[in-house]
């Protein structure tokens, strides 16, 4: 395909900057300096997205990403996942282009990232264009659902947010363990209240107690994962957002662990991260993500659960009792 019509390419299926306003979005602004912080989350991402919209070839892409601000390339690569996704699922062209990515070393390194970025391009393509589950990491498959809500809820939040709605027949990645899938799309949707909350936590907290007490463990995770990996916020913030979680502490230190995992894989651990692991998990990011590391499932896993909900609930179990929730 020749760059301009690679060019055309992007005008016409890259989103609009302005939806990522708080102000388009009518999300909650706590502070000028948090809605420069959320803004600028959602400006990098369609700066990944364009760009990969446009690249010639993933490296072409990751060239331009490379340039963003450190701490931002892991929402770069997101975007450039969700664009890559969605030209897999045109009916014509490539439909490699997201392994082809996967195949760079610093993609690679920002997988958690990319297997989110599906998720987002599920929300704008036909089911029958959705990748096969089998194509993906069988361990990581729940995160693309993680992205399908976090998407949900950040484009129509009056439905999946104040309306909460769920949609009890979701029909990917079906299976043994499909039931699973509201659960990752809670994930993604508590992940995305950091968003429509503006990182004030009473706020995101309010929203998340609103829900049935069955939903608020995976809200808590996402919202945990967010305020680890976007920050915000400062200690005592999170002091806060730690005390109205509760008896979901858990589900907190574990998603901020996974936010740990994702930045020390990369190599770019922000203050803001550093802040989070260590009041949410007791301890630093590095540690966590050896955790993280060491307690992934390696072996199919047998049971009612995925592999992705068990390496969860390990995490869980590891903070809780080395006392990390208790403080």
């Amino acid at each position: 395909m020749s760059s301009s019509l690679r060019a055309l390419r992007r005008r016409i299926l890259t989103p609009d900057v302005a939806e990522t306003s708080l102000d388009k979005r009518g999300f909650h602004k706590k502070s000028p300096a948090a809605q420069e912080r959320l803004e600028a989350v959602g400006k990098t991402f369609i700066v990944g997205y364009a760009s990969a919209m446009e690249a010639r070839t993933p490296a072409d892409a990751e060239a331009v990403i490379e340039q963003v601000p450190d701490w931002l390339r892991g929402f770069a690569y997101e975007g450039a996942a969700m664009a890559l996704a969605v030209l897999d699922g045109l009916p014509f062209g490539r439909s490699d282009n997201v392994r082809r990515l996967l195949r760079r070393p610093l993609a690679d390194a920002s997988r958690y990232l990319v297997y989110v970025g599906i998720g987002w391009a599920m929300a704008r393509i036909p089911r029958f264009r959705w990748p096969r589950p089998q194509t993906l990491d069988p361990v990581l498959v729940p995160l693309v659902l993680d992205g399908y809500g976090f998407h949900q809820a950040y484009f129509h939040t009056a439905r999946y947010v104040h309306g909460q709605y769920r949609d009890l027949n979701f029909p990917w990645p079906g299976g043994p363990h499909g039931a699973y899938a509201n659960n990752a799309i809670d994930q993604g949707i508590g992940r995305a209240m950091w968003f429509v909350g503006g990182t004030d936590p009473e706020r995101v907290a309010d929203l998340i107690d609103a829900f049935p007490e069955s939903r608020r463990g995976d809200l808590y995770s996402g919202t945990g994962l967010a305020a680890t990996y976007a920050g915000g916020v400062d200690e005592q913030e999170l002091r806060t957002l730690w005390s109205r979680a509760g008896s979901y502490r858990g589900n907190l230190a574990q998603a901020s662990a996974f936010a740990a995992d994702a930045r020390v894989r990369t190599g770019i651990v922000p203050p803001h991260t550093a802040l989070a692991t260590q009041m949410f998990c007791g301890t630093t990011p590095e540690e966590a993500a050896r955790i993280v590391t060491e307690l992934r499932p390696v072996h199919p896993v047998e049971g009612e659960l995925p592999a992705y909900e068990v390496w969860r609930q390990r995490l869980a179990n590891a903070f809780v009792s080395s006392g990390g929730v208790n403080r």
